[in-house]
């Protein structure tokens, strides 16, 4: 009991100060408006606003505002994908595609303003109940991280490459698995964290300091958006919004379980490494309608299952930032974007990283979730507008923030050379269906993969052993093993054998 009080304590110190900063809501206002435009203009993303201002914001004011002005942009974002969904049949974001699901034959039927009072509620509420979890989990895990040494470390970020490869590839496993080892490949180049000796740079300067995340980011998430973009112009025909969007109370008390049930399992699927808020939405949609006793109206107008998407991939929010802050490790694409941020900001997410900035963090969440829902209730028709805007006009201004942010961290031409050569390679990739996502986790979790890795066996004089001679070492060898495995079709009919003479 005495440890709740302290942690909300802190909380409350936390959340006074940020709220009593004037500056504060100038940069949470106009974030959280930029991230549901981006969320709300099909072809935009919540990771591609986290990157963009990445770029302009990363070193170039204080952490704290730059935190706000990156999580107001997420929060925002994931809701504004909802707008496209409920009134196009088109998701602005992955995250909202099983919105569309059940929001737009809501308003062909003339119940739109209700569908969006709906799901602007059950995103304020998904986006609290995961901002709870981090506030109460992430001080439980960092007490456990801190007996993290070198070979769980290495494990633990080969598990997050693969992990993400293995849930976000569309048809082959092994795709995801490619993308990832080729970050992981790419993370590699540069100085030698432990010898400081050049590797695979060619004799060219630029590469000394690797691939810098900024550029392969922009690359990566925002050049393949923009040419799918503006290959695919046309937009759906717009249902005309009909019916106040209010908040329907009766009907949140009613679906109160349903909401619950929703925010747990998007933070959980949030806290999985490299998964994200579209998975978040799919798992819940999906266990919303096995286990309603409404399950047969799901995708016809069904209020159950449009609040079971919408609170989860609001939920996955704070999931996503668990593993994050207390093991470096992203919980979500917008979450690699966010990490980006701290390194650059020479702040190292994991077991050292500072309690207060986890404080302030979840301050930030709450003031973002409650700016998202004022806006959502208030200025709605403003961002039904923003729909009709052409793809011709706003995809080249995206490009051009893209250009700009990219330069302006490293300030080099060769950054915007790198960011063009990752976002044609991305292209190219995901034309033949492999997941970007892990590529971009991979180059971010690869120099902790590399360091760690060979630090284990230098301070093992090579041994192997040392990746299972600790409890937690072998039981992360065991799960990298067991995911690995779990792909072969041999291991698998083995297992499945097994377990059939074992029932």
């Amino acid at each position: 009991m005495e440890f709740v009080y302290s942690q909300l304590s802190g909380f409350g110190g936390a959340f006074i100060a940020v709220a009593l900063d004037p500056l504060t809501y100038l940069y949470l206002v106009s974030s959280v408006f930029l991230g549901i435009t981006f969320g709300a203009l099909p072809g935009l993303t919540a990771t591609l606003a986290v990157t963009i201002l990445t770029g302009f914001f990363g070193n170039k004011i204080p952490l704290d505002y730059s935190l706000i002005a990156l999580l107001g942009a997420y929060v925002g974002a994931i809701y504004g994908g909802s707008y496209p969904s409920i009134l196009l049949n088109i998701p602005g974001t992955a995250a909202s595609a099983a919105t569309a699901m059940d929001g737009y034959p809501l308003a062909k039927s003339g119940r739109g303003g209700e569908a969006l009072g709906l799901t602007t509620t059950a995103s304020f509420i998904g986006t609290l109940i995961g901002t709870f979890a981090l506030l109460v989990f992430v001080w439980v895990l960092l007490l456990i991280s801190q007996n993290i040494a070198s070979p769980e470390k290495a494990l633990l970020a080969l598990f997050g490459i693969l992990l993400s490869g293995t849930l976000m590839s569309e048809d082959l496993v092994i795709k995801g698995w490619i993308a990832g080892l080729i970050g992981l490949a790419m993370a590699m180049v540069g100085l030698d964290p432990l010898l400081s000796e050049p590797r695979y740079t060619f004799g060219w300067s630029y590469m000394l300091s690797g691939f810098q995340v900024v550029p392969v980011l922009m690359g990566a998430f925002a050049v393949p958006q923009i040419i799918e973009g503006l290959r695919h112009m046309e937009l759906g025909r717009s249902v005309a919004l009909q019916g106040r969007i209010l908040p329907n109370l009766p009907a949140i008390r009613r679906h109160l379980p349903t909401i619950t049930r929703s925010g747990v399992i998007g933070t959980g699927v949030g806290a999985l490494p490299g998964v994200g808020e579209d998975v978040a939405g799919w798992v819940s949609y999906g266990v919303g309608k096995t286990v309603s006793k409404d399950g047969k109206n799901f995708g016809k107008g069904s209020l159950e299952g449009l609040l079971s998407s919408e609170t989860a991939n609001n939920a996955c929010i704070g999931g996503a930032l668990i593993p994050l802050l207390v093991l470096g490790i992203p919980g979500s694409p917008p979450a690699a974007a966010l990490m980006a941020a701290f390194k650059i900001n020479n702040v190292i997410p994991g077991p050292t990283i500072d309690p207060a900035i986890i404080l302030h963090v979840v301050a930030i969440l709450v003031l973002a979730s409650l700016t998202m829902f004022i806006l959502g209730l208030f200025t709605a028709r403003i961002f039904i507008k923003i729909l009709r805007i052409p793809q011709t006009v706003f995809l080249p201004v995206v490009m051009v923030l893209t250009t700009i942010g990219s330069f302006s961290v490293g300030g080099g031409i060769n950054d915007l050379y790198l960011m063009l050569g990752v976002g044609f390679v991305a292209y190219f990739m995901s034309l033949m269906k492999y997941p970007i996502a892990p590529l971009v986790i991979g180059v971010i979790l690869g120099g902790l993969f590399d360091e760690t890795f060979r630090r284990s066996l230098y301070l093992s004089d090579g041994d192997p052993l040392a990746f299972v001679s600790r409890p937690g070492a072998g039981i992360l060898l065991a799960l990298n093993a067991a995911l690995i495995l779990g792909q072969i079709p041999v291991a698998r009919r083995m297992f499945g054998s097994l377990k059939r003479r074992l029932l």
